[in-house]
């Protein structure tokens, strides 16, 4: 992925909910100068609009105060019902949600729409003067302030229907699937370098004596690994004529002086490339889906999983969301995955970096939700047609056997799990479907 650094700068800014604001607030800074020297030019043909404001300066005063203290006001409650939202959402569905709440663009322009209109109304305002001898009634500038103001309602009408639907169960879980299958096209497969001609290992390529002599590189800091900022790893790894093999992918956990990666020769390797190679690791202290595939999948797991709670008992929600834990592995299971071996621009081997594999993430999907639903048929069998139509996505062996693996298992807890013969006889059905899928596929 290119521009690696930037992409978690952007990341970072689109989670936050001072960033749109307050750009919002300098085009209001902008809109109200522009419009103030419109209204200084003393234009003839602006004047002779009907529809322009052509009051007294005590009216205008009153006009820009109005709308001023009112979008303060309609501001700071949607502060307030944003923030009871965000405490919904950490309720009901996981506080490592929140960053998707966070991200709502929807959210953002509304709390600029207000904010804006608020600095505009204020800017615009200080310039209305009554005396005789240096009287001045912007007109066009407060005709614009009232307009923001009428845009300003459609805003908090907007606003309350999107509040009270990006609380739903259903909306949350679309937006984490549509994440994952955002993540999947963007990482699947990955280029860091330039991939091998083929995914065969090129042993002949690695020394023979890497695992031995390679010299391990630390961790400097201690946090989640958001991003590999795979052009300047490949430009290291370049430069200084070296083998590097990564330890770690996105989303794994960092402790501060432990294994990060091994680099080969070990007679290349000082302290500034240690500290280069360490610069292109980008650790955070919370996970993101950037290149880490897994977190959208954790997200819907912990959905479901607290559905599944005896506290919450709320299988239609976990049944959704292995629904679109399905859709998205039928979409891994189309793609190619990458190779970890990564090649400069001259053919030489210069990174291995472990992806995230299907297993990997079939296991991360359907574990933790068959543990829980053992006593569950309505989401044990779900979870068996999930495998069903991920069957039929697939033509790889290995994934096959990955599935049928998964399905055995399932089973086997059912049996355990399920104390009406009826309920086991419906799994038992269910798991002959799948395993006829398997055949076909």
């Amino acid at each position: 992925m290119k521009n690696a650094k930037l992409g978690n700068v952007w990341d970072s800014l689109r989670a936050s909910y001072w960033f749109v604001p307050t750009l919002m607030a300098i085009g209001a800074v902008i809109l109200s100068t522009v419009m103030l020297a419109i209204d200084s030019a003393e234009i003839q043909i602006l004047k002779d609009l009907r529809w322009i404001y052509t009051g007294g300066p005590s009216g205008a005063r009153q006009v820009l105060s109005t709308v001023a203290g009112s979008m303060a006001t309609v501001a700071t409650t949607a502060f307030s019902i944003t923030i009871v939202a965000l405490q919904l959402a950490s309720s009901n569905f996981g506080s490592r949600l929140l960053r998707n709440f966070m991200q709502d663009t929807g959210n953002q322009v509304v709390l600029g729409s207000f904010v804006s209109t608020f600095v505009y109304s204020l800017l615009v305002l200080r310039t209305i003067h009554d005396e005789s001898f240096d009287l001045f009634v912007p007109q066009l500038s407060i005709t614009v302030g009232m307009s923001l103001a009428i845009l300003s309602i459609g805003v908090l009408i907007y606003f309350i229907h999107h509040a009270a639907t990006m609380i739903q169960a259903s909306h949350v879980i679309a937006e984490v699937s549509d994440e994952l299958h955002d993540a999947i096209d963007r990482l699947f497969p990955e280029p860091i370098g330039e991939e091998a001609p083929n995914h065969c290992q090129p042993m002949s390529e690695i020394p023979k004596d890497f695992a031995s002599v390679a010299i391990p590189i630390k961790a400097e800091r201690t946090g989640y690994l958001q991003v590999v900022d795979d052009v300047s790893l490949m430009k290291l790894a370049k430069q200084q004529d070296l083998i590097i093999h990564l330890q770690l992918r996105p989303g794994q956990f960092v402790i501060q002086g432990s294994e990060i990666a091994k680099a080969y020769p070990a007679d290349r390797v000082d302290a500034e490339v240690a500290k280069r190679l360490n610069g292109a690791l980008i650790l955070g202290s919370e996970r993101i889906e950037q290149q880490d595939v897994e977190f959208p999948v954790d997200q819907l797991v912990e959905t479901a999983v607290r559905a599944l709670s005896p506290g919450v008992n709320d299988p239609f929600t976990a049944i959704r969301c292995i629904d679109r834990l399905g859709a998205g592995l039928c979409h891994l299971a189309q793609r190619e995955m990458p190779s970890p071996y990564r090649y400069d621009d001259e053919k030489t081997l210069r990174v291995i970096a472990e992806p995230v594999t299907f297993n990997i993430l079939v296991n991360a999907a359907l574990n933790p939700i068959r543990q829980y639903a053992k006593p569950d048929v309505a989401v044990t069998v779900r979870l068996l047609n999930a495998l069903r139509t991920i069957a039929s996505c697939t033509s790889n062996s290995t994934q096959r056997a990955i599935l049928q693996r998964h399905a055995d298992m399932i089973l086997r807890g059912s049996e355990i799990g399920l104390s009406e013969e009826c309920d086991r006889n419906d799994v038992k059905a269910q798991y002959d479907r799948v395993m006829q899928a398997l055949k076909q596929s």
